[in-house]
């Protein structure tokens, strides 16, 4: 992050700390639009875990220096058996008192481009019982996913408040954070 404030005059800002629960781990669902939040969630979420595709941790040296930092980590090949580990290792994961953070489009997506959102997070939400936070940014605005150059700007991070899961179903619990993060995106878009 420090480089990228020095050699691209990239910054950022963060609205909504106060809404991360302090005594209990949460699971993040946050808007993925390119590389930048999976390196800055890193800094502005206390200590957490990401679900990935498990090929990354295969990749030598970046992918076994990922794969130390306990993520969840699933073949997208096989839709249920994702689910299953999803489940079974964000639970752990929680219990342990980690941050799960997940992307539910499931890739990035470019500024404007709306992508279903996957109900994986919102699963794991129902069956842990562990509050859900949605995540808003404008990153790919700044740092567009498929591209070497980034722009100069002030990146906006937006987080929301808790979204309780106790005695909800996944799909609600999933369009609740679908919609937040829609309307916070109106409202952090620049361009």
């Amino acid at each position: 992050m420090a480089a990228a404030r020095i050699c691209c005059h990239l910054t950022y800002e963060v609205e909504g700390l106060e809404n991360l629960p302090k005594d209990q781990a949460f699971i993040v669902l946050s808007k993925h639009q390119s590389a930048w939040e999976t390196l800055s969630l890193r800094v502005i979420l206390p200590m957490q875990t990401t679900v990935l595709k498990k090929s990354l941790t295969k990749i030598p040296f970046g992918g076994w220096a990922l794969a130390s930092l306990k993520p969840i980590a699933i073949d997208r090949e096989d839709p249920r058996a994702a689910l299953r580990a999803l489940a079974e290792q964000g639970i752990a994961r929680l219990k342990e008192g980690l941050i799960v953070v997940i992307f539910p489009e499931g890739t990035r997506a470019a500024p404007g481009e709306d992508k279903k959102f996957n109900v994986g997070g919102a699963m794991l939400a129902q069956k842990s019982g562990y509050p859900v936070i949605p995540l808003a940014h404008n990153a790919g605005e700044f740092w567009p996913r498929y591209s070497f150059l980034k722009y100069p700007g002030t990146i906006k991070v937006k987080i929301g408040p808790v979204i309780n899961s106790t005695d909800k179903k996944a799909k609600d619990i999933n369009s609740e954070a679908e919609t937040w993060i829609a309307q916070a995106m109106k409202e952090i878009t620049t361009s």
